[in-house]
């Protein structure tokens, strides 16, 4: 054989093994202990603020002696945090159609639909494709992203946390059926011994998308109990951070003459602020979970 036959034969080798793979991609893939997943608020404006209470979960919770043995059960407690816009609970559940497109179609003008922060994020407040990346590969024929996200050696957090409000607050205020069904299939498609907390969004900047939300939010809330959820439920919404939230230009983005542009997407500073108003409650619900020991359910 000659040398030029011996050259072919190993380049016919190679290219029968597929793609070329990166070292980066062989690699094994390791999940964060704290996964949170939300909508675009997380991508426009709060997604940083969520990623420093998590990975400041110690200072913020103040645990007592017996709460800090539950925090142990994080290990590393490294938190990675998505927000893909426009997305709702129903996209992560979806197997098919344009729900479940939301998380997976490729954004037609921008080319990415999600924002990344924190352990998996390859480069710091990316913005990325659901579907495109090693972290991102939520999207497989016949299955929700949910299931595609929970497989095996994947993704695999001591603790969920979702946030998601805005895209489902017409279905939710509107069917009370509807936000029990959520409600159910959220349980049936992740891990049964995951920790998990689901928290609606924090307020708009007009009153009238406030109300919507909060009719959808009580029949959520309500759905979480009749179905005696696992999940922790913490309502987004309340007294203190609507009359925060609503009216104040201050938390939202604006243009040149003061006047809110974008009323749905608070921005970084009321973020924190929330999180000064909320601690308490998502603290009790992080702290009623991981106290928890989950049997498997038949």
């Amino acid at each position: 054989m000659t040398r030029r036959m011996c050259l072919l034969g190993v380049l016919l080798g190679f290219l029968s093994l597929g793609p070329h793979i990166t070292s980066a991609e062989a690699e094994e893939f390791i999940s964060p202990e704290i996964l949170v997943l939300g909508d675009s608020q997380l991508t426009f404006g709060a997604g940083p603020t969520f990623l420093n209470f998590f990975d400041n979960i110690k200072e913020r919770c103040a645990p007592t002696p017996e709460q800090s043995t539950y925090l142990q059960r994080l290990g590393k407690m490294r938190t990675s945090v998505i927000g893909v816009r426009s997305s709702t609970l129903q996209s992560w559940l979806e197997r098919s159609g344009r729900f479940k497109g939301m998380v997976c179609d490729v954004d037609p003008n921008w080319n990415v639909n999600a924002k990344g922060f924190g352990f998996v994020s390859t480069r710091p407040d990316e913005f990325v494709q659901i579907g495109q990346g090693r972290e991102y590969q939520f999207c497989e024929a016949d299955k929700s992203p949910f299931e595609a996200l929970f497989r095996e050696d994947y993704y695999a957090p001591r603790l969920l946390f979702l946030t998601l409000m805005g895209g489902a607050s017409y279905r939710w205020s509107n069917s009370p059926d509807f936000a029990r069904q959520d409600a159910l299939d959220l349980v049936a498609q992740i891990p049964r011994d995951m920790p998990c907390i689901f928290m609606t969004s924090l307020p708009a900047h007009k009153q009238d998308i406030v109300d919507r939300r909060l009719r959808a939010q009580e029949n959520l809330k309500t759905a979480f109990e009749e179905t005696n959820s696992r999940c922790s439920f913490v309502s987004g919404l309340t007294l203190e951070t609507i009359e925060a939230f609503v009216g104040n230009n201050a938390f939202f983005r604006t243009n040149a003459a003061g006047v809110v542009k974008d009323p749905f997407h608070p921005i970084d500073t009321a973020a924190e602020h929330f999180f000064d108003l909320q601690a308490g409650n998502i603290c009790r619900a992080i702290f009623a979970q991981l106290g928890t020991t989950f049997q498997p359910r038949g």
